[in-house]
């Protein structure tokens, strides 16, 4: 295949403004489209944040419970002054999240007491907020068919 030396002036030449094939040229100029602005109201995903913003709340608590269960572990084996504000405050919120563990084990030594009994409360802690969070999911999460509804408006 040959090229000519010189293109042809007629074929390459662009269309102006006021050339009335470029305003009837469908390809080159869009027509104008009417724009249309949706909203779509998703309620599966208004559900889905609010289940994660629950399981959220409940896997903050209940890790604060069993953090706040260890620093006290930590308090007590390190001989942190009772008489201390932080410290007496992290043994009276310890005492009272403890749930019911405070002489479940009863070996000679009380740090050892401490360990056990808190160390056991806070893995029950962690343990009762994944149970929580796993039965929230497991049944509060719709199901793989469901309907779509959305409202369409054109502004």
């Amino acid at each position: 295949m040959t090229y000519p030396e010189q293109p042809d002036p007629q074929r390459t030449r662009a269309f102006s403004q006021q050339d009335p094939a470029y305003q009837d040229d469908q390809y080159v100029r869009p027509a104008q489209e009417e724009v249309v602005r949706e909203r779509v109201e998703d309620s599966y995903a208004s559900r889905q944040r609010t289940i994660r913003m629950v399981n959220t709340a409940i896997t903050f608590i209940c890790g604060l419970f069993a953090v706040v269960l260890v620093l006290q572990i930590i308090l007590v084996l390190a001989d942190a002054n009772p008489r201390n504000g932080f410290a007496s405050f992290v043994g009276g919120f310890s005492s009272g999240v403890s749930l019911g563990f405070d002489g479940l084990f009863t070996p000679d030594s009380a740090k050892a007491a401490v360990l056990f009994n808190y160390g056991f409360a806070a893995i029950v802690w962690l343990i009762i907020g994944a149970a929580v969070t796993y039965l929230i999911r497991k049944f509060a999460t719709p199901g793989p068919r469901r309907e779509v509804r959305y409202r369409r408006t054109v502004e």
